[in-house]
């Protein structure tokens, strides 16, 4: 389980699937809304609060987002005092959603150039590079629903899941290629 604060009223979980087996939870469970899955994920917030000195006050909303082969994210939001009523007081939303798009991290760039020769031969030609703190992140959007899963598996074979979100790598990090770094990288660099 990894947590990053999003803002003074927000936190994100980031659970792998390893996370969930190990807790003994499947994503059927969670689609279920199973009572043994509110448990448990009530007692994962619980602890994420106390590690993130995050106080359950107020309208509390949680959305779950599954991750195609990498795990869930779990955002913790929670809605500013003055603005609730007394019966707001830790209401659970809960939201199961899927992100379509793809982030990873890779150490080294030469992982990225080969992996983009091996998604161009699927047709791929789109995605975005950004650099953060020494490390290299590929984002690709609108992957085709028979494709999604050989793009995750290939792209596993080079890099790892991002844990941190999107925003924080559009915000923070340095943008290499915009748009059709798939394309571009392949044109430019040879394996």
């Amino acid at each position: 389980m990894k947590l990053e604060r999003l803002d003074q009223n927000k936190f994100k979980i980031f659970l792998t699937f390893d996370d969930l087996m190990d807790h003994g939870l499947s994503l059927e469970e969670i689609r279920e809304h199973s009572l043994k899955a509110q448990r448990i994920f009530q007692h994962l917030i619980e602890d994420a609060c106390d590690e993130m000195n995050f106080k359950m006050n107020g309208a509390i909303e949680i959305e779950i987002f599954s991750l195609h082969a990498q795990g869930l994210i779990i955002i913790v939001s929670r809605e500013d005092e003055e603005d609730l009523d007394d019966e707001d007081y830790l209401n659970f939303q809960v939201k199961l959603g899927e992100h379509a798009h793809i982030l990873y991290v890779f150490l080294e760039f030469e992982d990225i150039i080969q992996l983009a020769h091996r998604l161009k031969v699927l047709g791929l030609e789109q995605g975005q590079v950004f650099l953060y703190q020494d490390r290299y992140y590929i984002y690709i959007e609108d992957v085709e629903p028979e494709k999604y899963k050989s793009v995750i598996s290939l792209t596993s074979e080079y890099g790892n899941a991002s844990t941190l979100t999107l925003y924080k790598i559009q915000e923070y990090g340095k943008l290499i290629f915009e748009k059709c770094a798939i394309k571009t990288i392949t044109e430019h660099f040879m394996v």
